[in-house]
C-alpha cells in the first residue's frame, strides 16, 4: 500500500520559506534591474558625465554630483529590497514598494536631465509599486 502525503505537517523555516508567487516574483527582479541601473546612473552623475543637460528654470536644480548621490542610495535600497523581496521576507514587499515609490519621485523630478532614461524607469517603478501593493493571499493551504 502506498504512503499519502501528510499536508498537515507544518512547513520547516516559518512564514519566510514560501514560494514567491508570480507578481512578487516580477517585483523581485524588476527591483534587481531597476537598483543597478539606478547605480550606474548615480555613477555617471557622481562623474559628472556630460550625458546630463537640464534647463536653469527648473525648480528641482541640483548640483550632478548631488543627482549621482541620490541616484546611488536610491539604487542601493532598490537592491536591498529586491533581495528581500525575492527571498520573501516579511519586511521585503513593504520595503520594495515604498523604496520603488521614492525611486519613482527621484525620476520623475531626474525629468529635465535625461528624459529618455527617467521615463522608462518611472514606468518600470510604477509597475513594481503595483505589483507589490495588490492584494496578496498568503498559501497557508486553506489554514
Amino acid at each position: 500500500m502506498t504512503a499519502m502525503p501528510d499536508r498537515t505537517r507544518p512547513r520547516h523555516g516559518g512564514p519566510d520559506s514560501e514560494k514567491v508567487n508570480g507578481a512578487s516574483l516580477f517585483a523581485g527582479a524588476a527591483l534587481m534591474l531597476s537598483g543597478p541601473l539606478s547605480i550606474l546612473m548615480g555613477a555617471s552623475g557622481i562623474a559628472e558625465d556630460t550625458l546630463f543637460a537640464a534647463s536653469s528654470h527648473y525648480a528641482y536644480r541640483f548640483g550632478l554630483t548631488s543627482w549621482g548621490v541620490i541616484h546611488l542610495v536610491v539604487g542601493v535600497a532598490l537592491v536591498v529590497a529586491g533581495l528581500g523581496v525575492l527571498t520573501n521576507k516579511s519586511w521585503g514587499r513593504g520595503a520594495g514598494a515604498a523604496v520603488a515609490g521614492i525611486s519613482l519621485i527621484t525620476q520623475f523630478m531626474f525629468v529635465p536631465y535625461y528624459p529618455a532614461w527617467a521615463i522608462p524607469m518611472m514606468a518600470l517603478d510604477l509597475m513594481i509599486v503595483f505589483a507589490l501593493t495588490r492584494f496578496h493571499v498568503g498559501t497557508s493551504g486553506g489554514q
